[in-house]
């Protein structure tokens, strides 16, 4: 479980969005050429299937919260930008948290 990180999960999470966004531009744009639309949407669904069943494992391991494993388990088979930017979402809520934790420093630089 140690080589599963919030960062790891959110490069993973950004990359399939942009599987799902090549197999949007394939399929319906380009008019679905084979076998380049059957690959990406290959991709897309393994991807899912793998992120779904990570994210599951990571939010009992308290990696991510809850909410961010259900939104990539249930959301990312229709659209896989909701989790991506439930990533973004989560990475500024514990910054906000680091960032409130730090000590406020005065003008003369004491505590």
């Amino acid at each position: 479980m140690r080589w599963i990180t919030f960062g790891r999960l959110e490069i993973v999470s950004f990359t399939h969005s942009c599987v799902y966004l090549s197999l949007l531009i394939c399929a319906f744009a380009l008019g679905s050429p084979q076998p380049e639309t059957f690959i990406l949407g290959m991709a897309h669904g393994l991807i899912w299937i793998g992120m779904s069943l990570i994210c599951i494992a990571a939010a009992r391991a308290r990696i991510i919260p809850y909410w961010l494993a259900v939104t990539v388990a249930v959301l990312g088979g229709l659209g896989p930008f909701a989790g991506s930017i439930g990533f973004v979402i989560e990475d500024r809520r514990r910054r906000q948290r680091t960032l409130s934790r730090l000590p406020l420093k005065t003008v003369d630089g004491s505590q």
